[in-house]
C-alpha cells in the first residue's frame, strides 16, 4: 500500500514566509514615502489659494500683505486642511511668502509632523514667480518633498 503524502513541507512554508518578508521590507518604506509626499502636496494646494490675493495686494500697494490685509483672509479662516494646520502670508517686497505649517505628528506622516514649508513669490517686473523655498523647509527630508520642491 502506497502512502501518499499531501500538503507542504516545513521548508517550503519557510521559503514562502521569507519571500513575503522580503517583499514587505521593500514595499512598506516605499508606501510611507508615497503617503508623505501626498500629504506634503496639500501644502502646495493651500498655498495656491493664497497666491492670487497676495499678487493682487502687491500690485495695488507695492507691499506684501499679511493675513487680514486686502483680500487675504484672516489667519485660520479657510487655509487649513486635513494635514495643514495654518497658512500665513507675509514677507517684505519684492519677495512675498506663504508659510504653511503641518499638523502635529499623529495627524500627519512622521517626517511632516509640526514642520513648516515656505513658498516664496518674487516680483519679476509685473509677474510673480513662486518657488518652494527649501532653505526654510524646517527639517523636511528631501526624499519626502514633491518633485516641484526638490532643488529649490
Amino acid at each position: 500500500m502506497k502512502n501518499l503524502q499531501k500538503g507542504f513541507t516545513l521548508i517550503e512554508l519557510m521559503i514562502v514566509v521569507a519571500i513575503i518578508a522580503i517583499l514587505a521590507a521593500i514595499a512598506i518604506p516605499q508606501y510611507q514615502n508615497y503617503i508623505t509626499k501626498s500629504q506634503f502636496s496639500e501644502s502646495q494646494t493651500i498655498a495656491d489659494g493664497l497666491k492670487t490675493p497676495i499678487v493682487e495686494y502687491f500690485n495695488q500697494t507695492g507691499n506684501c500683505p499679511t493675513n487680514g490685509q486686502g483680500s487675504v483672509a484672516a489667519a485660520g479662516a479657510s487655509y487649513v486642511g486635513k494635514y495643514v494646520a495654518t497658512a500665513t502670508a507675509g514677507g517684505t517686497a519684492p519677495s512675498c511668502t506663504i508659510t504653511v505649517a503641518f499638523k502635529a505628528q499623529g495627524s500627519v506622516s512622521t517626517p511632516l509632523g509640526s514642520k513648516t514649508v515656505v513658498f516664496t513669490g518674487t516680483n519679476n517686473g509685473g509677474s510673480f514667480s513662486w518657488v518652494c523655498d527649501k532653505s526654510h523647509a524646517s527639517g523636511i527630508p528631501t526624499q519626502d518633498e514633491p518633485t516641484a520642491c526638490v532643488g529649490n
